[in-house]
């Protein structure tokens, strides 16, 4: 078994998200896991799970519907993007193996450009490059310097045409470990404070270990957000992140509204903690992913 967890860049049209999730439930076989949309992000994340041919069937049905759907001309969103299909990861689960996650992510990546003409970035532990490991590297100048980035030879795509998608823009694709998407909104709608903290506690600013972090509004809730990925729960705690944001928080003079989840959890990483102590908004044990996957077996 191996889950994915596709990003897709629509997260206001109710009536595209739940055509997204309807295909993905169409898929026999398949056990679709979660998904969530948020309309500031403008963007929806799927987690699903089973063999390798059942998730890559329901991928291309993804992308069909997303490349029909989403045009990133006209999107706008606080989070960033390259993709109409932004960031397709595998993981690997119960008897599956980070070596056969990465051949699956390579033999995906270059069926996804044949078949839709996009370019296709490999990452994480698919990457060809170095450079190429961070989603953020890939990412940086987003969908509106595609094209420029395109052009320089150090950024041909590993799969695809060297221009973007005019309306779907490219695809990042790679193997890693599971990751916890957490966030954390500021009793403030000061996005400064939001983006100080997130500089403080990240990876590549001299924070965390395995934390990546960003600072963003969420108009339609008026808070301050920090937006976080946590590439390695076993080096970073999500409760050794929440505090060292409470901390920052409080030197500040704000303090923390809530959290959340974004997709699921691994049960190890909540050991130790609590969803009252992280403040977790609307927590269920079925956003444990072992529960939740147990929970689909027994068809619930």
């Amino acid at each position: 078994m191996i889950e994915s967890v596709p990003n897709v860049s629509e997260g206001q049209r109710a009536a595209v998200v739940t055509e997204l999730a309807g295909a993905l439930q169409g898929v026999a076989g398949l056990m679709l896991l979660d998904h969530s949309a948020d309309p500031s992000h403008n963007r929806s994340v799927f987690t699903m799970a089973g063999d390798p041919a059942v998730v890559s069937e329901a991928l291309f049905r993804l992308f069909e519907i997303a490349l029909a759907r989403i045009d990133l001309r006209t999107h706008r969103g606080v989070h960033p993007r390259i993709g109409a299909v932004d960031v397709v990861p595998f993981v690997p689960l119960g008897g599956a193996t980070m070596t056969e996650c990465i051949d699956l992510s390579r033999q995906f990546g270059a069926a996804v450009a044949e078949r839709f003409g996009l370019p296709v970035f490999l990452y994480e532990q698919s990457a060809t490059r170095p450079e190429r490991r961070r989603l953020e590297q890939i990412r940086h100048h987003q969908f509106e310097g595609l094209a420029e980035r395109l052009a320089q030879p150090e950024w041909m795509p590993d799969f695809g045409p060297p221009v973007p998608h005019p309306a779907a823009g490219a695809t990042v694709v790679g193997a890693r470990m599971p990751l916890i998407a957490f966030n954390v909104q500021l009793e403030s709608a000061d996005v400064s404070a939001a983006r100080t903290i997130a500089r403080s506690i990240r990876e590549s600013s001299g924070g965390l270990p395995c934390v990546k972090a960003l600072g963003l509004t969420l108009a339609h809730r008026g808070v301050a957000q920090v937006s976080m990925n946590l590439t390695d729960y076993t080096r970073t705690s999500i409760q050794q992140v929440f505090d060292a944001i409470e901390r920052q928080a409080d030197a500040l003079g704000l303090r923390i509204r809530d959290s959340e989840l974004i997709g699921l959890i691994p049960a190890a990483a909540l050991e130790g903690t609590s969803a009252a102590q992280l403040k977790l908004r609307d927590f269920s044990t079925s956003q444990i992913l072992e529960e939740r996957i147990a929970q689909r077996m027994a068809g619930r």
